[in-house]
């Protein structure tokens, strides 16, 4: 491709707004512009980058088996509606209406549709496992599209969906998509750690996040000293035991003109903030008040919450529903004696977590103002409807491998999930003909992988303060071709290395000076430089420079391919 012909259009520019390079690199490259707020154009310099992550992503399914096919971009809404997704999806999730006042989602993920190509089929247990991907436009109405294409509303995707007669089928599909997705960015350039994460409203009940660390990520995990890794979303510790050696003191109630945080009571009462009680008043998408009750120094993860108490949103209560609904005082509450004033017609569960199981004759809230309780324990001074894991993790911590957490940030480039019974259950006739006759539900596998973020992130990981340093695997093209003053002999270069086989873009700009050539040859990244000039020439031959080092030598005419090919 000669670059005068060629559409690609580099600035000298961009907004100094722009702190994420990335975004900055590949729009001022002419690689990407943006439409609306997180929508692009991907440009024919970032198409071929575009592509060609398809490619080895393609090439990586295809050769685990999987089988690629394309769903239609509309969802019929009723589908959504099937699966409740209609509600649990929230503001993501786009609507349209067509002329015959038909509902339809814009697809931002397919597994309802899949579902539904499935079970429009007799599936038998011979036609088991299978797993099926498309690359496919996704629409997501995001509250906040922010870093390019790091968060956007709209994206191509790979999404695979995987059916299997059971668990212990699945296992070994999901074992080997998680081989297939390092694979894959491996030849992309990337390093990723497997994270477990949180399925959201995937379903499902786990997952894990393949993530890059980077510093502008918005992903922060936990990775232990001993290889745990969790996102802050799900990730476990364990709590340190505190004064179990203690007996049982009695419960009573002191008075205490304090404020209302947990560092009041600390200073009032003169106690360390582990022995204190923290109690965070919830409501849920069913109206229902959710008290989590944890040790004073942990906070509470309203993720791990969410799916203890199977809510789909939680929200802060109001002072006014503490006083008026369940006749509690705003930072005097206490899950002691709490249900036995309620209004009529408000449910209140109380969850307690695992760490209150370390600690003995704790201190806290009465539920009346300027009282608190002193020696409270748990089973003894109060009943937890629910009990479990509700703690945020924090660097520090002892990881439930041993290590010690330490916390990181990266950009999630793919994902895989377990979706078991998680749609086949909810979509009628989702099933398959076992041996024996009987009908019985899919058990199911979900693989994503986004193609934009992957770019960005190779951008994140692969540049200078000269511009982006393309993988070889993903590179627009393979050398970037600079004639100075030499446009014949350049010419004969560029129709050989054509010949050859090699994708070469040809700056052939009469106007263009040597540095604004090269400036841009640093910007676009390509791998290898080839500059024909009578200084070079008189030399021997043509000066060729890799990107990813800047060396630089001169080779003849017949060392050019090996020299590309070493």
């Amino acid at each position: 491709m000669k670059r005068s012909k060629y559409f690609l259009k580099t600035l000298k520019n961009v907004s100094s707004q722009e702190k994420i390079a990335s975004a900055r690199l590949l729009k001022q490259a002419g690689f990407i512009e943006e439409s609306a707020a997180g929508r692009f154009y991907f440009l024919p310099a970032g198409q071929r980058v575009q592509q060609k992550i398809m490619q080895v992503v393609k090439e990586e399914m295809d050769q685990a088996g999987a089988q690629e096919m394309v769903s239609p971009i509309l969802h019929p809404l009723e589908l959504w509606k099937e699966t409740n997704r209609t509600n649990t999806a929230g503001f993501e999730l786009m609507k349209v209406t067509d002329r015959r006042d038909a509902d339809f989602a814009l697809g931002g993920t397919a597994e309802e549709m899949f579902v539904d190509l499935v079970r429009r089929y007799k599936i038998s247990y011979r036609d088991l496992p299978f797993n099926l991907y498309q690359f496919s436009p996704k629409f997501r109405d995001e509250l906040r599209a922010r870093g390019g294409l790091l968060r956007v509303r709209e994206f191509i995707m790979k999404d695979a969906y995987s059916f299997h007669r059971d668990e212990e089928d699945f296992k070994v599909e999901y074992r080997k998509m998680s081989d297939v997705y390092t694979k894959i960015f491996n030849r992309l350039g990337l390093e990723t750690t497997i994270v477990e994460s949180d399925n959201g409203y995937i379903g499902g009940e786990y997952c894990h996040e393949f993530i890059v660390d980077s510093e502008i990520g918005e992903s922060r995990y936990f990775k232990s000293t001993k290889g745990y890794a969790a996102h802050e979303d799900v990730a476990r510790f364990k709590p340190d035991d505190k004064n179990l050696s203690e007996d049982m003191l009695e419960l009573k109630e002191v008075d205490a003109p304090r404020g209302t945080t947990m560092q009041d009571g600390v200073n009032f009462h003169k106690m360390p903030l582990w022995q204190q009680i923290k109690d965070v008043m919830f409501v849920d998408d069913r109206g229902r008040y959710i008290l989590a009750v944890i040790r004073g120094d942990y906070d509470v993860n309203e993720t791990k919450l969410k799916h203890l108490v199977k809510a789909i949103t939680l929200r802060p209560a109001t002072n006014e529903e503490i006083r008026e609904k369940l006749f509690s005082e705003p930072g005097f509450i206490s899950p002691v004696g709490i249900k036995n004033k309620l209004e009529a017609g408000v449910e209140l569960l109380v969850v307690a977590d695992s760490s209150l199981r370390t600690i003995k004759n704790a201190y806290g809230g009465s539920n009346k103002k300027n009282l608190d309780l002193f020696n409270i324990n748990i089973d003894r001074d109060f009943k937890a409807d629910i009990e479990g894991d509700i703690a945020l993790a924090a660097a520090g911590y002892e990881a439930p491998d041993g290590g010690i957490l330490e916390e990181k940030r990266g950009i999630e480039v793919g994902n895989i999930f377990q979706l078991g019974y998680h749609y086949s259950d909810k979509m009628r006739g989702a099933v398959y003909t076992d041996k024996d006759g009987t009908e019985k539900p899919f058990y199911m596998g979900c693989y994503g992988l986004g193609i934009g973020r992957t770019m960005a992130a190779i951008v994140e990981v692969w540049h200078d303060d000269k511009g982006m340093i393309w993988p070889e695997s993903v590179a627009p093209f393979s050398v970037n071709l600079i004639s100075l003053g030499e446009n014949e002999q350049a010419e004969k270069v560029y129709n050989y290395l054509l010949e050859n086989g090699v994708e070469v873009i040809f700056d052939d700009r009469d106007e263009a000076s040597a540095g604004e050539k090269f400036a841009d040859s640093d910007l676009v990244g390509c791998p290898y430089r080839v500059v024909i000039s009578r200084k070079s020439l008189e030399k021997g031959g043509y000066e060729i420079s890799k990107r990813n080092s800047g060396e630089q030598k001169i080779v003849s005419h017949g060392e050019l391919l090996k020299q590309l090919y070493e």
